[in-house]
């Protein structure tokens, strides 16, 4: 073991995700010196896979409404000091152009994730941080004078090394293989701070059951769908699949669903079934429901609705039972998922570190003071597109303010 009697550090960073190279580079610009310690064999793991490997860096229209938390209002302070125009300038003025894509989706003109960590690497050499990889922190223990000491593995070797300041930064649950740990739940539940419940978020839904063959027939389908509970409603494509329903309207709505609740499928969201049909009537009635659903399905899907639906009879032969079945499945087909696929299918972690625990102005832990919370390990879980990484960015900025 060794042991790092002198300590040129500021801050001490555990993750070099989003959250830790922003706070890292930050915490630089206003001439600190921090040591950030990452797991992997490089940093930005996360980042370099996100949107397919092109990093949706931003939303344009991010507000605490596109966050569940236990209370969401707490990102107001970190939100209004690092805002989605900092996001974009902070980019701009390193070479990263940003392009909207749907919804207010903000990806680099280049598409390519690896410019968006190259930002942070770049910088982190220019203000003198220093990031130590293949670097597992193992512990943390608060010393006499308001220090910590931090054990950390790097190859073999267990080192240590104490600090005024820590930083938790090390990301949530998903995704195992990018170095994924409970390691800031833990240290946040050793000081006392409680946790909200965890669960995978933005994650696809699994069908079990006797529907099961019905959902893996149609797996590759993708439809425009309205996807709702009682808690949220989201407007975007669904995916069948061979276990089940992923796109990302389910993967939005998975924020918001609890095991053994439905969720419904509006499959034709901008059109009415019942005027349609009424429509055709007044046409004569000729077409058959089938090739009335023609219009906007695949033939797949449509013969999968065979199942449900008179799809080979006439329009003008309907029963007025036929025509309410089939707006019943058209708007409100009822689906009941088995459960999710998981940490490792998941975009992000439902829960963390409880916000009331923390300061909003610095992310500081109110009752331990030089202990810092920030980015996915934080009870702040945002929409898909870009909502979460704005969280990393603010949250990164406010810390470097303090620490």
């Amino acid at each position: 073991m060794t042991y790092e009697t002198h300590n040129p550090y500021d801050a001490v960073i555990i993750g070099g995700g989003a959250c830790g190279l922003m706070c890292a580079v930050q915490a630089g610009i206003r001439g600190k010196r921090t040591l950030v310690l990452e797991r992997n064999d490089r940093p930005g793991a996360k980042i370099l896979i996100s949107g397919g490997g092109r990093c949706n860096y931003t939303n344009l229209h991010t507000t605490i409404e596109n966050f569940v938390a236990a209370e969401p209002a707490f990102a107001h302070s970190a939100f209004s000091r690092w805002t989605v125009d900092d996001t974009i300038r902070f980019f701009e003025q390193h070479g990263i152009v940003g392009q909207e894509k749907t919804l207010g989706q903000l990806f680099p003109v280049s598409n390519s994730a690896k410019d968006i960590v190259q930002v942070f690497v770049t910088l982190m050499k220019r203000y003198g941080q220093e990031l130590k990889v293949n670097s597992q922190a193992l512990s943390v223990d608060r010393l006499t004078a308001g220090r910590f000491e931090v054990s950390y593995e790097t190859k073999g070797v267990t080192h240590r090394v104490t600090t005024n300041a820590l930083v938790m930064a090390s990301g949530g649950l998903p995704v195992e293989k990018l170095g994924a740990s409970d390691f800031a739940l833990r240290v946040a539940r050793q000081f006392g701070l409680s946790v909200e419940p965890t669960a995978p978020a933005l994650v696809p839904l699994t069908i079990t059951g006797k529907d099961a063959d019905w959902f893996a027939a149609l797996s590759g389908n993708s439809v425009l769908c309205r996807v709702s509970n009682e808690r949220a409603s989201f407007e975007e494509n669904i995916l069948f699949t061979h276990w089940g329903l992923s796109g990302p309207a389910i993967l939005q709505i998975s924020s918001y669903w609890r095991p053994g609740e439905l969720i419904v499928l509006d499959l034709l969201p901008n059109h009415s079934i019942e005027q349609l049909i009424n429509t055709e009537r007044r046409a004569g009635g000729k077409r058959l429901v089938g090739q009335l659903l023609g219009d906007f399905y695949s033939r797949r899907l449509v013969e999968s609705m065979r199942k449900f639906l008179p799809i080979d009879t006439k329009i003008a032969s309907l029963s007025k039972a036929d025509a309410k079945r089939i707006t019943a499945v058209i708007h409100q087909f009822a689906v009941k998922p088995a459960g999710d696929k998981g940490y490792d299918k998941a975009e992000v972690m439902r829960g963390g570190v409880a916000t009331h625990h923390l300061l909003p102005q610095t992310l500081a832990a109110r009752d331990v003071p030089g202990l810092y919370f920030g980015g996915e390990c934080v009870d702040m879980t945002g929409w898909l597109g870009g909502y979460n990484f704005q969280w990393a960015w603010a949250s990164g900025y406010v810390i470097a303010q303090a620490v």
